[in-house]
């Protein structure tokens, strides 16, 4: 099988389960993939205002799952993955990041104070900085994107939620005042065998619906 045909065929393959086999874990090896997919993920200036919190603790998922619109897929998949941001955006958050780069490409912080200067003049002092945490969530999205592909490819189920009370989240989470905010989860595991929706047709526009060439 070509690589595009294995790539194609992943993307058709995974959907949005809806019921979860309990008894089915993922393994050590593919839940280091998984984990990976998510520190690698490409962000707007590489400043990864995200953290990722893997819920393991039955009773946290009972609690969650009360706040989830009673979702089973919170407390039966294995592995359940919050998404969180980072509220706040400031000088010392960048001066961090800037901190990083300059030790793992083993650079001086003074070659990266240009760089520094355009992303606090965008995200600090710019227009940007009156929706810095929109921009926010809109970084932990490609990261879920990147998440929900990685486990199509591994043949792992994956099920993306939005359907939960953030402020709630936030507050079983010990979250409260921590400059971290929930946006969304993710609940990774295996289909269910009687899980009905696995046989519904994809519905997606056609190409010619979607794509328009300038």
């Amino acid at each position: 099988m070509s690589n595009n045909s294995l790539v194609q065929n992943a993307l058709n393959w995974r959907y949005a389960v809806k019921k979860f086999d309990a008894h089915r874990k993922i393994s050590a090896a593919d839940w280091t993939t998984l984990k990976e997919s998510l520190r690698l993920s490409p962000s707007s200036y590489g400043l990864q205002p995200w953290k990722f919190i893997v819920v393991e603790n039955n009773d946290l998922r009972k609690q969650l799952k009360e706040v989830s619109w009673n979702q089973s897929q919170v407390t039966d998949c294995s592995h359940y993955v919050v998404l969180t941001y980072r509220e706040k955006v400031d000088a010392e958050f960048i001066q961090t990041n800037m901190a990083k780069i300059a030790q793992v490409r083993g650079v001086n912080l003074d070659e990266l104070k240009g760089f520094e200067k355009a992303i606090t003049g965008d995200l600090i002092h710019g227009p940007r900085a009156k929706v810095i945490e929109t921009w926010a969530q809109r970084q932990v999205y490609i990261a879920m994107g990147f998440l929900l592909e990685t486990a199509a490819l591994l043949g792992i189920d994956s099920t993306p939620m939005e359907g939960l009370d953030p402020a709630a989240y936030d507050t079983l989470l010990g979250l409260n005042n921590s400059g971290w905010k929930t946006v969304a989860a993710v609940a990774l595991g295996y289909r269910h065998a009687e899980d009905p929706f696995q046989n519904n047709k994809k519905v997606r526009f056609d190409e010619a619906e979607i794509f328009e060439v300038k």
